[in-house]
């Protein structure tokens, strides 16, 4: 296998660091974006790929022999930003104090230094990597010798190449010849674009074929242009062919990859400037080999205990110790815990110890089980422990439902396991591999196909089910040693103070359901149901054939060859006709207005109407019941399922007649408080701009008031909605072209509402930045109740770093939304839960839905709206808005 030698671009790296990272700066004020972003590279090598050895490419400062050849070569570039100029020379001492070899010649541009390297390299036998996306290296890529983006973490090879510019690498120089670079000041070929340049190479493969073919090229107006250009395209070529004589690595052993982590050379430097989060890297792992030596993978000891006799069964519950943590986990014959009914339970509460209680196995030579009351006395005994679960929601609903005892939670490793990170998945299959590299039994080795778990063999169940509660036991364990750490003790408060009381919450919004009117459903069916064939008939009308409208194959086919509308950009699998291509093609014919309501009809029917009524007739009350997901979301909003009822749509007049299919049940009344504006009165706490607090404090229209700072006082009134999507907008990191798609307007008038909106509320442009820097320079983002949502900067590519910085200042305000309105829930869940004559069945985001008895209604709402506006104390006033009605749609 060949060895690497990794060369770096190191000003072009540099620079494209300093303008890709946010503006963030050290505790006294010093720029340090570009210095970050530079040892966030360094921590990566090794990570992101594996060397032998690295050089540093260096310009040589003062003229190159290029000057000599065109006076005006790179004369007019811009001046350097300070806060760069600052930056550089402290990035060159580190690379030198970290024992990195950097390489330089008079006269020279690192462009020839990388050139240079990279011929002499490959004589040597060696594989070249050079890192930095700079299309004037391109030239050089061949067989073993390939540049690295280390902002998109990509290899830009020959395909890369000829993919975006339309020629090869051996071709780059010709292409540059004729088009010419305004950057540098490479003259070219006036008049000669990037199309008319590929299209010359193309044919005639290089700049000396394309003058010796000179007559024979059939546009008049490219033979002036060359034939006047001719001068200047060959002095092009001179600039922009790279140097191949700086001998720099004849003797390779300097340039090996250090042996000592080189980043700790300069630790007391990089804490001078703040980086903390490179030397907690550091600590961790360091530059190709890690700090500490790894660790030998741990080998699980387990033994699983059948028990299916009373008496052995309580003499093991009756020895444990008082106070012991005992994991806990059922099996069921479904996942709907409506439907399931228990099979057997297992517990664990000795190292490497568990035991299976079977309850319902049914099959020809099932041996004798645990009667459903000794499972009752079992699981009440076991009640009195500290109870750690997987999921403990849905045991929590099993047990209830079968055996009408409500387990008392001490901990729930699946929401600890989402609060350690609430982007990675947490399943406890996942959990136990990445910890303890163990995989664990799966469902679908033990069940059948068409068969459930009252099917599966006792001693096959036995050693299933002790093992779901003896690695919930073990990932416990291994998660309060996280916890431990000073950086998560606050994500463990957060579990035992809120999350871990919210389960009981969702459980009960999920036993109640909510009722549907069938009625309303059966005839909105067979309505929607009539206005899809009378859709269909009329496109097929349009079309002037008959064809599948759900088939994209056959509707592009019907689009753009049968109508001969103007095509997307067709693909492998065809054209394209998404919802985005149609719009674009509204204007064009009668058919695309009648598509997209057929869409919108068809979807209307397949995912709410016919699956709502089909739920809703299941059960006597005609109550459809939906499943609150805790840990579905990186924001800590609520997501649900089976069915998902926060996706209804809002605005259209489909979504309005499926929510008015929601009633109440006799003599109650559904009521629907709001939090009004939550995300902005949390941007008037967090960033405390006084305009925004005084707003807010003086019970004015936020909307409105923003609208008068942007607009004036004439124009107010007609420009508030203007003012509400820039209200919104800014906090999900709207810019100016998105808020003109937006709004219908061009990106110049976009771009001069926001920088207004920025006038009129000065602190809030800062505060948003400051977010972004914070979570860019620590990792992590923390919501007011300091939940964490964590970043991986250091694997992220460019378009991935831009996501997580929008999605640092999204998670502040809508994770900081969904605290408070957990903190509400759980207020009026204990006030409320033995009221019979209320009960809380949906969280849609911001807002609650409760059914109320009506001779109650006026009592009732009044304290909730209290209990909701009193739940936290910030700088403005928490406020609701508060509607009752008959059904869904009538809560406006």
């Amino acid at each position: 296998m060949k060895k690497t030698i990794t060369v770096i671009d190191t000003f072009g790296f540099l620079f494209r660091s300093f303008y890709a990272l946010p503006p963030l700066k050290s505790k006294d004020g010093f720029p340090t974006g570009l210095l970050t972003g530079f040892m966030n590279f360094i921590a990566n090598v090794g990570k992101d790929f594996q060397t032998d050895y690295i050089v540093f490419a260096l310009d040589a400062k003062g003229p190159t022999f290029r000057s000599d050849i065109y006076t005006e070569y790179k004369s007019h570039r811009p001046d350097v930003p300070e806060d760069l100029l600052k930056q550089l020379p402290i990035a060159i001492d580190w690379i030198e104090r970290m024992d990195f070899k950097t390489a330089i010649r008079t006269g020279f541009e690192a462009d020839d230094i990388v050139a240079s390297i990279a011929k002499d390299a490959k004589e040597k036998g060696l594989e070249v990597r050079i890192v930095s996306h700079d299309k004037d290296l391109y030239q050089l890529i061949e067989e073993d010798i390939y540049l690295f983006d280390p902002i998109k973490k990509s290899v830009i090879d020959e395909k890369t190449c000829f993919d975006k510019y339309g020629v090869y690498p051996k071709q780059f120089t010709d292409y540059q010849s004729l088009l010419g670079d305004s950057a540098d000041n490479v003259p070219g070929v006036k008049g000669v674009g990037a199309k008319t340049a590929q299209a010359l190479i193309e044919q005639y493969n290089d700049l000396d074929n394309i003058y010796a073919n000179l007559e024979n090229i059939e546009k008049k107006r490219w033979q002036t242009l060359l034939t006047e250009g001719k001068e200047l395209a060959y002095i092009s070529k001179q600039l922009v062919t790279l140097s191949k004589d700086c001998h720099c690595i004849d003797n390779l052993e300097e340039f090996h990859l250090p042996v000592e982590n080189p980043i700790l050379k300069i630790s007391d430097t990089l804490l001078e400037f703040g980086l903390n989060r490179v030397i907690d890297r550091v600590n961790k792992e360091g530059l190709n080999y890690k700090t500490e030596m790894p660790k030998p993978k741990e080998v699980l000891k387990t033994e699983y205990i059948l028990l299916n006799d009373e008496k052995e069964l309580f003499e093991v519950i009756n020895k444990i110790p008082k106070d012991t943590i005992v994991a806990f986990d059922t099996e069921t014959t479904d996942v709907d815990t409506l439907k399931a009914q228990i099979v057997g339970f297992s517990f664990a509460y000795e190292e490497d110890k568990a035991y299976y209680a079977p309850i319902s196995h049914f099959y020809l030579g099932a041996p004798e089980q645990i009667s459903i009351e000794a499972a009752k006395r079992a699981i009440n005994e076991l009640n009195n422990h500290k109870l750690v679960l997987q999921n403990f929601k849905y045991d929590y609903e099993i047990v209830k439902f079968n055996l009408d005892i409500e387990l008392k939670l001490y901990a729930d490793t699946m929401i600890l396991a989402w609060l350690l990170n609430t982007s990675q998945r947490v399943g406890l299959d996942f959990q136990i591999e990445k910890y303890f590299d163990h995989k664990m039994i799966a469902f679908k080795d033990v069940v059948k196909k068409g068969e459930n778990f009252s099917n599966v063999e006792v001693s096959k169940a036995c050693e299933y089910a002790g093992e779901d509660a003896l690695m919930t036991l073990k990932l416990y364990k291994k998660q309060l040693i996280e916890f431990d750490k000073e950086e998560n003790k606050k994500l463990l408060d957060l579990a035992k103070e809120v999350e871990f009381d919210f389960i009981y919450v969702l459980a009960n919004m999920f036993e109640k359901g909510i009722k549907v009117d069938t009625k309303v459903l059966e005839e909105l069916k067979h309505s929607n149901n009539d206005n899809i064939q009378s859709l269909i008939t009329r496109i097929y009308e349009a079309a002037g054939t008959e064809f599948n409208i759900n088939s994209p194959k056959q509707l592009g086919s019907i689009l753009f060859e049968t109508l001969k509308l103007p095509p997307s950009k067709k693909t492998k699998t065809g054209y394209s006709t998404n919802e985005v291509v149609l719009h674009k093609l509204y204007d064009e014919h009668e058919i695309i207005p009648l598509l997209l309501k057929y869409r919108e009809a068809f979807k209307l029917q397949s995912t709410y109407i016919e699956p709502l009524l089909e739920l809703a007739l299941k059960n006597d009350e005609n109550r459809i019941y939906t499943s609150f997901l805790q840990t579905g979301t990186a924001t800590g909003r609520l997501s649900s399922k089976n069915p998902n009822l926060q996706n209804i749509p809002v605005r259209s007049e489909a979504g309005a007649l499926i929510r008015s299919a929601f009633i109440p049940k006799d003599g109650y009344k559904l009521v629907g408080i709001d939090y009004s504006q939550i995300e902005l009165r949390l941007l008037a706490h967090f960033s405390q701009d006084k305009a925004l607090v005084d707003a807010f404090n003086s019970g004015d229209d936020i909307h409105y008031q923003t609208s008068v700072k942007i607009f004036g006082e004439e124009k107010a009134k007609e420009k508030r909605a203007v003012a509400k999507s820039i209200n919104f907008g800014l906090l999900y990191g709207m810019g100016s072209k998105k808020l003109a798609d937006t709004l219908g307007i061009t990106t110049k008038e976009a771009k001069s509402y926001i920088e207004s909106y920025f006038e009129a509320f000065v602190t809030v442009k800062d505060y948003l930045k400051s977010i972004e820097e914070f979570a860019f320079e620590n990792g992590y983002i923390e919501t007011l109740l300091k939940r964490k949502r964590l970043f991986d900067f250091d694997s992220a590519n460019g378009m991935q770093k831009a996501a997580y910085l929008r999605e640092s200042v999204n998670t502040l305000f809508q994770g900081s939304a969904a605290d408070l309105i957990k903190l509400s829930m759980i207020k009026i869940y204990e006030k409320y839960k033995n009221n019979e004559k209320m009960s809380m069945l949906l969280q849609i985001h911001d807002e609650l839905i409760f059914e109320i008895e009506e001779n109650e209604v006026e009592k009732i709402t009044k304290d909730l709206e209290k209990i909701m506006e009193s739940i936290f104390s910030l700088n403005v006033p928490l406020k609701v808005s508060c509607s009752i009605g008959e059904s869904w749609q009538d809560l406006k």
